[in-house]
């Protein structure tokens, strides 16, 4: 889609605000997820100061030139699982989601430094779009099932049809605010799509309330009486655990944490690869993957000091960017400062929680979706008549959409990071690294 806002334009104020609540809205679900599946108190609120955080901090190192949110990671859920695992206390626990949201972060700003030094040529030649493509289109597809299963509700208890139709509800509202929608409403299918899908759980909701059925009850408004009105910031109780951080600990979370890092290098490059075609311009370049890569870094552990998450690029970030065709940096910088606010507006914060996953769902169908065309646009100019292409392009088709994972211990190497090195690997196996692709 052709961008309507570029990098450097501003839209009016008024539109702004509505573009950074569907960024907001485009990555609310993952982040707050994060601290939901980890327990032990961690707050959701805090996830998303953290977020708005993070975020600010690498746009700050990518000086206002790579237009893409920074949210809770996926990747180092295992992570943060071993560093409560091994604490002697929860209090001590919330320390190491620091010490290793910091260890990780260094990681990447050593890596920084070597392509400071040494340049970003080296990376277009062992990740040519032969490999890179596939890679972005499999961030997408592995996250499929996700989205389908927020859409049919397949771990909860509520009625499966009843999630479908209001996943499909979303989805094509959304769908068709932007092919038919005109100029304004074409830049936000994703808040008009999810308001409807609210709609239609809403009217779930009452006649499930009435018949007393509460498979059908899809919006928990029960989230409105425990509202908490200040984030509990994760280095409030890592100040009180410090006492029991033993050097044994902080070895255990360091080894859980650093390995992840190199893992979700090659994710960030992945990220930064698609957003440059949307863009239409090369951001490993130009701010450098060396200040995205330190943005990244320095974004977890500011991230990780409030929220208790490391943060990373949101692949649903970058898919709001290209269908809404609005990649205007200003409205990433308004998003991270709404999500600050946000944080302290429980009322706010609450209701973003109600929106039932299955309504989440029909967007993220969009979003993962979108992501996936974007890295099989990547291979149109490959030659997949050439079986040296043709295989690296199927294995890394295969082992992404397959699941292969590869565990060390608490380490795991995801999906994509496996798909990655395999293409990688192939590619040099049929001469890719000396053949110009």
């Amino acid at each position: 889609m052709k961008l309507v806002y570029n990098v450097n334009d501003r839209p009016k104020f008024g539109q702004v605000i509505v573009f950074a609540l569907q960024q907001l809205l485009a990555i609310l679900a993952a982040t707050i997820a994060v601290p939901s599946i980890i327990g032990n108190g961690m707050s959701q609120s805090a996830a998303l100061f953290g977020a708005g955080i993070g975020t600010l901090v690498y746009l700050l190192f990518t000086k206002f030139k790579s237009p893409v949110f920074l949210g809770s990671s996926f990747a180092f859920l295992g992570s943060m699982g071993a560093a409560f695992a091994g604490a002697v206390s929860t209090a001590a626990g919330y320390a190491g989601l620091i010490i290793g949201a910091v260890s990780a972060g260094l990681v990447y700003v050593v890596i920084a430094l070597i392509v400071k030094f040494c340049g970003v040529k080296w990376i277009a030649k062992l990740m040519p779009p032969v490999v890179i493509g596939p890679t972005v289109a499999i961030i997408g597809l592995s996250l499929a099932g996700n989205a389908i299963g927020d859409v049919t509700n397949s771990s909860g208890s509520l009625n499966k049809y009843a999630c479908i139709i209001c996943g499909l509800v979303t989805l094509i509202v959304t769908i068709i605010s932007s092919v038919y929608g005109k100029k304004f409403v074409k830049m936000i299918p994703f808040i008009i799509g999810i308001g409807a899908g609210y709609a239609c759980a809403l009217i779930f909701t009452l006649i499930g309330k009435a018949a007393s059925n509460e498979s059908i009850q899809l919006i928990n408004f029960a989230a409105f009486s425990n509202m908490k009105w200040v984030p509990e910031f994760t280095f409030v109780e890592a100040f009180k655990g410090i006492k029991d951080i033993t050097l044994d600990y902080v070895v255990t979370v360091i080894v859980a944490y650093v390995p992840v890092a190199f893992v979700v290098f090659a994710e960030h490059i992945a990220d930064h690869k698609n957003l440059s075609s949307i863009i239409e311009k090369d951001l490993l370049e130009e701010p450098g993957l060396h200040n995205t890569l330190c943005g990244d870094g320095v974004g977890s552990m500011a991230g990780a000091f409030f929220g208790g998450c490391p943060n990373t690029t949101y692949g649903e970030s970058v898919g709001c960017v290209a269908i809404s065709g609005n990649a205007s940096i200003v409205t990433i910088f308004t998003t991270a400062i709404l999500a600050l606010v946000a944080a302290f507006l429980a009322p706010f914060t609450t209701f973003l929680a109600s929106i039932p996953s299955c309504v989440m769902g029909g967007v993220c169908v969009a979003l993962y979706g979108f992501i996936a065309v974007s890295g099989l646009k990547m291979i149109q100019a490959v030659d997949l008549g050439d079986n040296k292409n043709l295989f690296v392009v199927s294995v890394i088709l295969i082992a992404g959409v397959g699941g292969m994972t590869v565990s060390f211990g608490k380490v795991t190497i995801t999906s994509v990071a496996c798909a990655l090195i395999l293409g990688i690997l192939v590619n040099i196996i049929c001469g890719g690294f000396k053949k110009k692709n």
